[in-house]
């Protein structure tokens, strides 16, 4: 995790569980003049359009009076939804047993994509199950990991 991540984790994540929700990760992509931040919530009973509106007028508030970010940019307040990302080792811990899209920053074993069955973790890696095929992929490495919604 990034420097600026983190500093936008250990300020936000307070804020947002203080309102009742679960922090779920944080993306923040920059852009340029124009980035990006992205917080996804969670919540036991599920995450509404107004949960959304909610904290972000909270989190607005403390990201104005701290302004981590010299830039321009745009927060969206999102529920992780159906094909959530994964961002934690205990987030992949719990979805053992579901097919997950993992995409690495740089290749393993030629390859930087990866879609399989999610098979556990292992110290710091995720084993992911593909085409009979056990590999053991490094979290510190994974850029962006997705569940793939099942639809059964």
């Amino acid at each position: 995790m990034s420097s600026k991540l983190e500093q936008l984790q250990s300020m936000l994540a307070p804020v947002i569980e203080a309102l009742g929700y679960q922090c779920w990760g944080i993306e923040f992509q920059s852009q340029g003049r124009h980035s990006l931040l992205r917080i996804y919530i969670d919540h036991a009973d599920g995450v509404l359009v107004e949960d959304c509106e909610k904290v972000s007028r909270q989190i607005s508030g403390v990201l104005d009076v701290e302004d981590p970010i010299s830039a321009e940019y745009t927060l969206e307040v999102s529920s992780p939804g159906m094909d959530r990302p994964l961002f934690t080792i205990e987030q992949f811990l719990l979805h053992i047993g579901e097919q997950v899209k993992i995409k690495l920053r740089t290749p393993f074993d030629g390859r930087r994509n990866f879609q399989g069955l999610l098979r556990g973790v292992e110290d710091q890696d995720v084993v992911v199950l593909m085409e009979d095929h056990e590999y053991l992929l490094p979290i510190d490495s994974i850029d962006k990991a997705n569940i793939i919604p099942s639809f059964d």
